[in-house]
């Protein structure tokens, strides 16, 4: 895998192609990497206690390294 954490890379393949990005993880074991702000997750959390809200946060999920390409 040639691609490591902070690389700039471009997204080839996918619902996000043609969006730039830097790697925030590398996982060289799974083949995927996890770019920041690009192929997001809504994960929907529900309240702890009877005063908290539940809320809808988005979280970055990894994809496979083939899908992304370096850019200089």
């Amino acid at each position: 895998m040639n691609i490591k954490k902070g690389d700039n890379i471009i997204i080839i393949a996918g619902k996000d192609r043609g969006k730039k990005g830097k790697v925030a993880r590398a996982l060289p074991k799974e083949n995927k990497v996890i770019v920041e702000g690009v192929n997001l997750y809504k994960k929907h959390r529900r309240a702890k206690t009877t005063n908290d809200k539940g809320s809808v946060s988005e979280i970055p999920m990894p994809m496979h390294v083939s899908n992304v390409k370096k850019v200089d």
